[in-house]
Formats: C-alpha cells, sequence, structure tokens
C-alpha cells in the first residue's frame, strides 16, 4: 500500500499470516481469517463467522477497540466502485435496521472492491 494511499485514507490488503499473528488472538478455535486490510493505523478483518474491526485510538495507538460484527447483523451492504479519475472504491455496510451506514470503509485500487464484495455476500446471504 502506498504512503499517498495511506495518508488519503484507504485501504490495502494485509497477508492472513500476517493478520493472524497480531490479532489471532481474537478469533474462536475453528475461525479462519478470509481477508484484511489496514488503513494507516486500523484494520478490518473477514473472518468465515465475522467481521473483525480494529480501531486503534488516541495519539500513540495504545488503545484499541475491537468490534465484531456478526454476519447475520448485517442487514445490507453496497460498494461504489473507483470511476475513471477516483483512486479508490468505498464499501458501506448496514447493521440492522439503520438507516445509515454503521460501516464505511475507502479502499485503494490494489483491492479488488468486487472480491471483498463477493466475500460479503457468501457470509451474509447464508
Amino acid at each position: 500500500m502506498g504512503l499517498f494511499s495511506s495518508l488519503m485514507g484507504n485501504a490495502g490488503a494485509v497477508d492472513k499470516e500476517k493478520l493472524r499473528a497480531d490479532y489471532g488472538q481474537l478469533l474462536t478455535p475453528n475461525e479462519q481469517i478470509e481477508v484484511g486490510f489496514k488503513l494507516i493505523r486500523d484494520t478490518f478483518i473477514f473472518t468465515d463467522k465475522r467481521l473483525i474491526l480494529v480501531d486503534k485510538q488516541g495519539l500513540t495507538g495504545r488503545k484499541s477497540e475491537y468490534l465484531s460484527v456478526t454476519y447475520k447483523s448485517i442487514s445490507r451492504f453496497s460498494i461504489e466502485t473507483a470511476g475513471t479519475f477516483d483512486l479508490d472504491a468505498e464499501l458501506k455496510i448496514w447493521i440492522s435496521s439503520e438507516q445509515q451506514p454503521s460501516i464505511s470503509r475507502r479502499f485503494n485500487k490494489s483491492v479488488n472492491v468486487y472480491e471483498v464484495q463477493q466475500l460479503l455476500a457468501t457470509y451474509v446471504l447464508k
């Protein structure tokens, strides 16, 4: 992930082994990481059971919030693809009956947002 994309707040893919090493303690014994993405300090991880959002807080990033969202609580989601002059795509996720998206993330062009959408659809539509 390039520095410019990081500064713009765009997410880039992270290696599964790195995610497992950093966040393995959050997983249940039978839970597998499917894919993960990193924004400057924050990370979000799609597993075969849920979506985990890691929010690093404060100036030092020592304090972290770990939000776990089960796929069954996701009521809808959308992707907005990058246009001709856009460098990024956007994913929006609505939890339960919320009127506004509860989760919104931008992806840099290195991430195939259609694959992210397909992964979400696979688990949300079970």
